[in-house]
């Protein structure tokens, strides 16, 4: 399994950003083909104090080639393209492979 990671740093209207982000692109995001699961986690600081993050969505797909297929399909060319209208300058993409670590036991 694999996931592409997106971080968004502070954008400088946090609720407009967040309007576009959650009611216009996770929609057309969540139509891409071969999508296992979506993750957002709302970045609420570091272990030191304030974070210039807003925002982390993980997008789950089988394998790479399952992920390149759906960024280069007729809805993830959509949102990409919706993304860039507002993000551009606070974005930032990675491709990761997932692996399963087992939990370590409680004492």
């Amino acid at each position: 399994m694999v996931k592409l990671v997106a971080l968004y740093k502070k954008p400088a209207n946090v609720e407009e950003f967040d309007d576009l982000y959650f009611n216009t692109h996770l929609p057309l995001a969540n139509k891409m083909p071969g999508v296992r699961k979506v993750e957002i986690a709302r970045i609420t600081g570091t272990p030191a104090g304030e974070s210039e993050y807003h925002l982390m969505a993980e997008v789950y797909f089988d394998s790479k080639e399952d992920l390149q297929a759906a960024m280069a399909s007729p809805e993830g060319r959509a949102s990409t393209k919706n993304l860039m209208s507002f993000a551009k300058e606070v974005a930032s993409f990675m491709i990761a492979d997932v692996e399963k670590v087992p939990a370590a036991a409680n004492p």
